[in-house]
């Protein structure tokens, strides 16, 4: 596959260096983010991180794994199935903490390598599904980068409201992804109608139907 059909992911990584690099997230990195119990420097590292996740999984040699759906994903990931004071979402904050106790420069080098594995990756052959080991299953490679992306746009809002900085604006593909995700996903817990009414009768819509 062609590295131009990834250009919107490695765009997107760049978008997120480009938050981690600015001033005000270096002078605030050791301060509580707007994600309760992490760091500002540790929800940028889990941030960037996306893209050492892309690179490394995106790199495998293919396998003969079945995927599962994209829905199916959220529905047996632990941290998206409990609240945020679960093992599973204390262990990410945690361990996003600890990653950036290097500081924000060794972080910012490190999201430098990030990018250009991915570069380099992307430039080559990409499998058609991708096993999460962590996990224990895998997903096609679309959905599984569809699952990244959302965790960078997500979070790059998260970043730049807790540093007083604009949201930065990402690829149109790489928010498409993001949204049929969460559509997807919201669609999921909440019902269809639930989320018709969200977009588009307010007068009729629930009060949340937050995909997380």
């Amino acid at each position: 596959m062609a590295d131009q059909q990834w250009a919107h992911v490695v765009d997107s990584v760049r978008v997120v260096r480009d938050l981690v690099a600015a001033p005000e997230v270096a002078s605030t990195w050791g301060e509580e983010s707007t994600c309760a119990g992490m760091t500002v420097g540790g929800l940028a590292v889990h941030t960037a991180s996306q893209a050492d996740h892309l690179g490394r999984l995106l790199g495998q040699q293919p396998h003969d794994r079945e995927p599962i759906p994209l829905v199916e994903h959220y529905r047996r990931a632990a941290w998206s199935n409990s609240d945020l004071d679960s093992e599973a979402n204390a262990g990410i904050r945690d361990g996003s903490n600890a990653e950036a106790e290097v500081g924000h420069d060794a972080a910012l080098t490190q999201v430098d390598e990030w990018l250009a594995t991915l570069e380099r990756v992307v430039g080559g052959e990409v499998p058609g599904t991708v096993h999460i080991p962590w996990q224990g299953w895998s997903l096609t490679t679309e959905d599984f980068v569809a699952t990244r992306l959302m965790e960078m746009v997500v979070h790059t809002d998260d970043l730049a409201a807790g540093v007083g900085l604009p949201t930065p604006e990402f690829p149109e593909r790489a928010v498409a992804e993001t949204m049929r995700l969460l559509t997807a996903v919201a669609v999921d817990r909440h019902g269809q109608a639930a989320v018709v009414r969200a977009l588009s009768r307010p007068q009729r819509a629930p009060a949340s139907v937050s995909a997380f």
